[in-house]
């Protein structure tokens, strides 16, 4: 069995940042991709940034430049470093992660909520 624990969201005013955190545990023999997803209210869930096992990333059109994603393989963990936040930043964030065990298997986290207003 593995968890995926996000943390680090809350209410910010526009302009400011946040750090959110991904944490795997359980029986988890090696992560592989690990990824960070938003929902908005009555919108798709959308996909927001990657880094691979190896550190390679990738990043929606909508944070290039402000977001930051990087990981820990040490710890298990994905960040989601936040920069100059929009109101239409608001959303539940939820990391994604490729976890190997026996096979490889896809785990989401419960996602943590991000406010962004003043």
């Amino acid at each position: 069995q593995v968890q995926l624990v996000e943390s680090g969201g809350g209410l910010v005013q526009p302009g400011g940042s946040l750090r959110l955190s991904c944490v795997a545990s359980g029986s988890i023999f090696s992560l592989a991709i690990m990824e960070w997803f938003r929902q908005a209210p009555g919108q798709e869930r959308e996909l927001v940034a990657r880094i691979t096992a190896g550190g390679i990333t990738t990043y929606a059109d909508f944070v290039q430049g402000r977001f930051a994603i990087s990981r820990d393989n040490a710890k298990n963990t994905a960040y989601l470093q936040m920069n100059r936040l929009k109101s239409e930043d608001t959303a539940v964030y939820y990391c994604r992660a490729f976890v190997r065990t026996s096979a490889m298997d896809v785990y989401w986290g419960q996602g943590t909520q991000v406010t962004v207003s003043s």
